[in-house]
């Protein structure tokens, strides 16, 4: 994304809005870095655009506010992954004509 930043500050901040998009998610769809999202967005969209800021800093917020509860989930299901791995491996051990 090679524009200037006042464009791009603009840019993230609408699509931040319509997706709901986490900086991450952001960053990952528009090929920059995390820093240069939240960059643009906490410290250049204020000065642009005020009304999009606000809204934007309300998204912001309540990903943040849920961030724990997604890493609770990623954690979950890493671990019920693991469990079935084990699972597969032990019946390879006990039965290995049927796999």
């Amino acid at each position: 994304m090679k524009q200037q930043p006042s464009e791009r500050a603009v840019i993230l901040g609408e699509y931040i809005l319509e997706q709901n998009a986490t900086v991450r998610a952001a960053a990952e769809w528009f090929g920059i870095s995390k820093s240069t999202v939240h960059k643009d967005v906490s410290e250049r969209l204020p000065f642009l655009n005020p009304n999009l800021y606000d809204g934007v800093k309300a998204v912001l917020e309540k990903n943040k506010q849920e961030r724990h509860i997604r890493g609770g989930l990623a954690t979950r299901k890493k671990y019920a992954l693991l469990a079935q791995q084990k699972k597969q491996q032990k019946q390879k051990q006990i039965h290995p004509e049927t796999v």
